[in-house]
Parts: C-alpha cells; structure tokens; sequence
C-alpha cells in the first residue's frame, strides 16, 4: 500500500513541477516580448528626436538665420 501511495505522490511532484515549468516559460516568452516591443519603441523614438534636432539645427545655423534675416 505504501508503494501505491509514494507512486501517486511521485506523480503527483512531477506533474505539479511541469506545470510550473511551462508557466515559467510562458512569463519568460511575455516578459521578453514586452521588453523587445520597449527596445522597438526606444529606437523609434531615438530617431524621431535625431530628425527634430536636426530639423533645429538646419533652422538656427548661421546660413539659414541671415537668409531668413534677408528676406
């Protein structure tokens, strides 16, 4: 009897351990996937503040202020 016991709880730890595997696994896949759509946003926004400084820098330099000064 003993041994029918020890069996079912054997089954029982591995079935429990799998099941918290493949809930780890699935965190992992969500976790990684929010941080790959955050790293996708950051580069975007990155390059949009790169074309606004050089949008800036086209508006203030010397050869663009005397040309808007001149007309």
């Amino acid at each position: 009897m003993k041994v029918g016991f020890r069996f079912v709880f054997v089954v029982f730890y591995v079935t429990a351990v799998l099941i918290l595997a493949v809930h780890l696994r699935n965190a992992d896949n969500h976790i990684f996937y929010k941080l790959c759509t955050h790293k996708v946003e950051q580069s975007r926004l990155k390059q949009q503040l790169g074309n606004k400084q050089l949008q800036l820098e086209n508006l203030i330099n010397p050869s663009a202020v005397s040309r808007h000064l001149g007309e």
